[in-house]
């Protein structure tokens, strides 16, 4: 299964069945904050309605497309980071996270996404890393900014989330960019 060890604090480790009392939990307590940014906040309500979605993320990573983990810090789960999917033909993927409210502004996300980053084009050896993020959420869209991603452009109204739309950008970073680094 996979597992990355980021930090001394920190880890990366993919969901199971077992987690999805402590999965709702986070969650749960995170809902009102969540919600202003992911669609499917309000589509789980009891840690139930997380078997079906873990049986799919574990199913996802053994047809080798794609993973949702856990994001641990100091043991305790805080949220998630993930490959949404990948595009063997053209060698692309994309990554999306969060983090708890209480846990936002400690880097921890952000040296996630990097040891993503390493995994992508150096195990997987992909060649471009896709971000999307509500242009109005500043601390979502300053983890690709600080990793060296590039802004590819905004989609207007390119989400409906909940009763308005939102508008997206997308960042990206190819390989050889990340190597120039």
């Amino acid at each position: 299964m996979f597992s990355v060890r980021v930090s001394e604090r920190t880890s990366i480790d993919l969901l199971q069945q077992h987690n999805k009392e402590e999965l709702f939990a986070v969650i749960d307590s995170n809902r009102e904050y969540l919600r202003k940014w992911l669609l499917w906040v309000d589509k789980r309500k009891s840690a139930e309605d997380f078997e079906p979605i873990i049986r799919l993320w574990i199913r996802n990573y053994a047809e080798n497309n794609g993973f949702d983990a856990g994001i641990r810090y100091d043991g305790e789960l805080v949220g998630m980071i993930g490959l949404h999917y990948i595009d063997w033909k053209n060698r692309i993927t994309s990554i999306g996270y969060f983090v708890s409210e209480k846990h936002q502004g400690k880097g921890i996300v952000t040296s996630c996404v990097r040891s993503l980053i390493h995994h992508v084009f150096d195990e997987l050896q992909l060649n471009k890393i896709l971000i999307q993020c509500a242009t109005e959420n500043s601390r979502s869209r300053a983890i690709p900014v600080s990793l060296g991603f590039r802004e590819e452009g905004i989609a207007r109204d390119g989400q409906w989330l909940y009763d308005h739309y939102v508008n997206l950008v997308t960042y990206s970073l190819l390989r050889r960019e990340w190597r120039a680094q």
